[in-house]
């Protein structure tokens, strides 16, 4: 029997918000997780944030529960790049587990897109490159994946129609999803023609930039039978980080995923096959290809061929980022993974109306911080 249960799981909207702010969002979306767990903020006594770009500030958690009005006797901030929203959760799950905390809020958000301008957004994110080794000859997070890309493709036969399926799987996922911020049809051909940024990813295989927020509520399993909501069982956590930085990468096709998801599945006691539907981070096409091979859901050079043929389609063999994803939903910072979570929540308690994956069971989450640098998996179930 879990331990943590997510009880609440809420988003706002994304895309273009303009007027918003930082701490503005990451309200609105903890008010209505907490809402959607029966609770009240009074009753919240752990806060875990995130960080923000556009609102950076040393002590963001106490800074995010000063704002909401409520004093947590447990509060901290994570930073762990795109694995923020799941080590959060991991995080939470061990506080109720260990007793230290009853219902822990997990949130994250930002307005990355009408909060920064485009230089703003290019240097915060050059600033993930190694300040000796990287920054000074101008590679930025593109060229990182890129140059894991190239590599995966030399040693894998992955093709740009392969990286290309990806890119046509989500946002044929986002068609289905009204809140999604992009939502317009593409075809192959439209990825292999959009703009090139760094060979060989187009602009149709980057992640969106966005405004947006996401939380979720962490509760006891005990304490969650006193919620409105049936909550979700945390099964299975696990984490890994092989480097920071690419320049010191043990490998460019072998990363800290297939730890991470091995100590999710143990725990859990499943394995790969047994998961119905997986939210995996794909800030690139690259990064959610070698994330479904590295983790077991595909064998080495098969996942770009089965994803061309529907496998990761509502009723295809792993449905997978059925919001819409990093590539066509949004991410908005550390909310990104978030939006993961809380759409693994929805999947599981058959509220993803238009996009739903016929009875899930089990949900598998993944987050991917840095340059494939940090991981974080989560085994999600239904109760």
């Amino acid at each position: 029997m879990a331990k943590a249960v997510i009880t609440g799981a809420a988003d706002t909207a994304v895309g273009r918000l303009e007027g918003s702010t930082s701490l503005g969002l990451q309200a609105e979306a903890a008010r209505a997780a907490v809402a959607d767990a029966g609770l009240s903020l009074g009753d919240i006594d752990g806060v875990l944030a995130a960080y923000s770009f556009t609102a950076p500030h040393l002590m963001l958690s106490s800074v995010v529960s000063e704002f909401l009005g409520i004093r947590p006797s447990y509060s901290v901030a994570v930073q762990a790049g795109g694995a923020t929203a799941c080590a959060q959760v991991m995080h939470a799950a061990a506080l109720v587990a260990a007793g230290v905390c009853r219902h822990v809020l997990c949130v994250c958000g930002d307005n990355r897109l009408t909060g920064m301008t485009r230089d703003q957004a290019v240097a915060a994110l050059a600033e993930v490159g190694h300040a000796e080794f990287e920054r000074p000859y101008g590679i930025g997070v593109p060229p990182a994946y890129a140059l894991v890309a190239q590599r995966y493709m030399h040693e894998y036969g992955v093709t740009s129609e392969h990286l290309a399926g990806v890119a046509v799987a989500h946002r044929t996922h986002a068609m289905r999803n009204p809140k999604a911020q992009m939502r317009t049809p593409i075809t192959l051909d439209d990825v292999a023609n959009s703009k090139l940024i760094a060979t060989p990813l187009r602009l149709l295989d980057c992640c969106l930039i966005s405004d947006g927020a996401a939380a979720v509520v962490v509760s006891a399993a005990d304490a969650a039978r006193d919620t409105a909501r049936r909550g979700i069982d945390v099964l299975g956590t696990g984490q890994m980080n092989t480097h920071e930085h690419i320049v010191a990468a043990p490998s460019l096709t072998d990363f800290g995923c297939k730890q991470s998801a091995a100590q999710a599945f143990a725990r859990a006691g499943v394995t790969a096959r047994d998961i119905d539907v997986a939210e995996i981070y794909d800030s690139f096409t690259i990064t959610l290809l070698v994330e479904l091979e590295s983790i077991g859901f595909f064998a080495r050079g098969e996942a770009g061929p089965a994803i061309l043929g529907g496998a990761l389609d509502l009723a295809g063999a792993l449905p997978c980022n059925t919001h819409g994803g990093l590539l066509s939903y949004a991410h908005s910072g550390a909310a990104g993974g978030m939006f993961h979570v809380v759409e693994a929540v929805r999947q599981l308690r058959g509220d993803a109306e238009g996009r739903q994956v016929a009875d899930p069971e089990l949900a598998f989450v993944h987050g991917d911080g840095g340059i494939l640098s940090a991981h974080c998996s989560l085994v999600l179930g239904r109760s």
